[in-house]
């Protein structure tokens, strides 16, 4: 072989070589992010990563429970590297289907040990990053309108005067109404839970996609009363809409919303500095700049003066073990599904 063709044929060949052993541009300069908290706050996380990191991040807003779905549905072939916040229970479900992968931040010394516990529990698959509690919101100027007092009680929801009055997400695809439907069995037992769900269902107007939506459609006057975590009523009042807040006399469960990094992930390295810097304070005070009120898992993170006293309510103590397991989720939402959300309304 010519001098001048064997040269050729080196360079291709090293070239070739080096293009199978660089990585994919994608997966070396981008982050992809699965995000269900509210998309203020998945815009500040995401810009505030870009700049301290100089990785460019792929952010796409979704509920909990659609976003489980979706990382299901991309098993074989992930597209997401980090999944930020949301409830705990169907982050706890994808690391028991291994779904998510371990990583164990060196930053976990700096959380409260909940947060620590909902780690733990996952094989280290999932870690909290904030908790909040579930409530009841409602607009105060429709109620004054009618001429009913606000709702207190899990009881109070289905007095006559609230029928039709009533938003609740579906628990298939928001956390915040899976949730509701695991503290009530918690509360009153599966059996008296479900016939207060037929009865409740009565006096629901709509099932919405987003947790968040029935507090966002009180507060706008499209309807009297949502199930919703209490921190997103507060946002709604900052906003000057006429919502308030009730936490459940009977006591209420809570979320621990969670941060867990997508097995398969094709930029794994950034994936770990991502999680390393959520859970530092700094980054966990993008919550409150975004009038996000959860209560922040690192120990040093300040908690807004706004956010809810989580000590001055009756919370139950959640079994995230048990409700966050695939058999029990997947058998709640189907009973649901069959005994309450196929009757009319």
């Amino acid at each position: 072989m010519p001098a001048r063709i064997r040269h050729v044929v080196v360079v291709a060949l090293a070239a070739v070589a080096l293009l199978a052993a660089a990585p994919r541009a994608d997966a070396q300069g981008t982050l992809t992010v699965y995000c269900s908290v509210q998309l203020e706050w998945c815009q500040a996380v995401a810009n505030e990563f870009t700049r301290q990191s100089g990785t460019k991040v792929s952010m796409t807003q979704k509920g909990s429970g659609e976003v489980f779905a979706q990382i299901k549905a991309e098993a074989a072939n992930p597209r997401a590297d980090v999944w930020f916040g949301g409830t705990g229970d169907p982050h706890l479900q994808a690391a028991e289907e291994g779904l998510t992968t371990a990583y164990q931040s060196p930053n976990l010394g700096q959380l409260h040990p909940w947060a620590v516990r909902q780690a733990e529990q996952s094989g280290y698959r999932t870690v909290g990053i904030y908790m909040g509690a579930l409530g009841i919101s409602f607009n105060t100027e429709l109620l004054k309108k009618k001429g009913v007092a606000p709702p207190r009680c899990w009881a109070d929801l289905l007095l006559p005067a609230f029928k039709g009055e009533i938003q609740m997400a579906n628990p298939a695809s928001s956390g915040t109404a899976y949730t509701a439907v695991a503290t009530l069995v918690q509360l009153m037992g599966e059996a008296k839970a479900f016939e207060y769900l037929k009865q409740l269902h009565a006096s629901i107007n709509q099932y919405t996609k987003s947790g968040t939506a029935p507090v966002k459609a009180a507060a706008r006057g499209e309807t009297s009363i949502g199930i919703s975590f209490v921190h997103d009523v507060i946002t709604e009042a900052m906003a000057g809409f006429p919502v308030a807040s009730a936490t459940p006399c009977e006591g209420t469960g809570y979320e621990i919303g969670s941060l867990s990094i997508v097995n398969g992930a094709r930029n794994l390295d950034g994936a770990k500095k991502f999680v390393d810097w959520a859970l530092t304070a700094p980054a966990q005070a993008l919550g409150a700049r975004s009038k996000q009120f959860q209560t922040p898992s690192n120990r040093s993170a300040d908690i807004p003066k706004e956010a809810p006293r989580l000590a001055e309510m009756r919370l139950i103590d959640y079994d995230f073990k048990k409700y966050g397991s695939s058999v029990e989720r997947r058998r709640l939402l189907d009973r649901w599904e069959k005994e309450v959300n196929s009757l009319p309304r």
